[in-house]
């Protein structure tokens, strides 16, 4: 899925709308830290581990290929 990533945001959501994956995130993009956060909370959202939800391309700016492995 492509997800949009708004880092340093005052709420802490995913909301989809038109095929995109907007997700907002509380942490700043240091270190790794919204990326972090970014996984968690798509593994949350789909109810699966946290090592099953993986960042495919993207890493380093705020569009992202994002996949969610079933096993």
């Amino acid at each position: 899925m492509t997800v949009k990533v708004y880092p340093r945001s005052s709420r802490r959501e995913l909301v989809e709308k038109d095929g995109v994956v907007k997700a907002y995130i509380n942490s700043a993009p240091e270190k790794g830290k919204a990326n972090k956060e970014l996984l968690e909370l798509i593994a949350e959202k789909f109810g699966v581990p946290k090592s099953r939800v993986v960042i495919v391309s993207g890493a380093k700016g705020r569009n992202k290929i994002v996949e969610v492995s079933e096993k």
